[in-house]
């Protein structure tokens, strides 16, 4: 949808980006899981909320890990 490239690992995420740079950045797609993505799970305010981020943050760090297995040629 945004014509980036999935991964780079030369290009590092930024976790000290404002708000217009966050929006204007063409980063890696994995990037985001450490821009924003994982961050979420900690800004949840109910407990319902933080259940259910708890959950998606546990499946994003699995699919963070299986992606990094195949990129190396570990799978």
């Amino acid at each position: 949808f945004k014509n980036r490239t999935i991964y780079n690992p030369a290009i590092r995420p930024n976790l000290s980006m404002s708000k217009e740079e966050y929006k204007a950045s063409t980063a890696p797609s994995i990037n985001h899981f450490y821009e924003k993505l994982l961050l979420l799970k900690d800004r949840m305010n109910t407990k319902t909320g933080k259940k259910i981020a708890e959950e998606r943050h546990f499946f994003m760090e699995q699919f963070l890990d299986q992606f990094y297995k195949e990129w190396e040629g570990e799978r």
